[in-house]
């Protein structure tokens, strides 16, 4: 099992939603996120534009058994890429185990309906 996590722009979650969905990818989380990178963002505040150090992103936060893992990066990567500075970063950190607990499923049956596949 794999945790994706990957920072995008806000103005492309819907895109990035909609490409996960279309993956079979169902379940995830995400958070609005504040960063300091190479982007600047100007706010205009009572005609006045102000450079602003923060960059707001969203962050999502997806753990899928490993055959999963490629389709799940290729969808967010395709949904999300402008080709400008600033587009995110993906993160595939490793997952030891998962516990789902309703049922007390442990490991890659914890994370989807087995009953389903069938």
């Amino acid at each position: 099992m794999k945790k994706i996590e990957a920072i995008i722009r806000r103005s492309r979650f819907e895109d990035v939603k909609e490409a996960l969905l279309a993956a079979d990818i169902e379940w995830f989380s995400y958070y609005d996120v504040r960063g300091i990178g190479k982007t600047r963002e100007g706010r205009i505040y009572r005609g006045v534009m102000y450079d602003t150090s923060s960059i707001e992103r969203i962050m999502l936060s997806i753990v899928v058994r490993d055959k999963n893992v490629e389709k799940t990066v290729k969808a967010i990567m395709q949904a999300a890429r402008t080709g400008e500075i600033g587009d995110g970063r993906i993160f595939i950190i490793p997952v030891d185990d998962s516990i789902r607990i309703r049922t007390g499923e442990r490991g890659d049956i914890s994370l989807y309906n087995a009953e389903l596949e069938k």
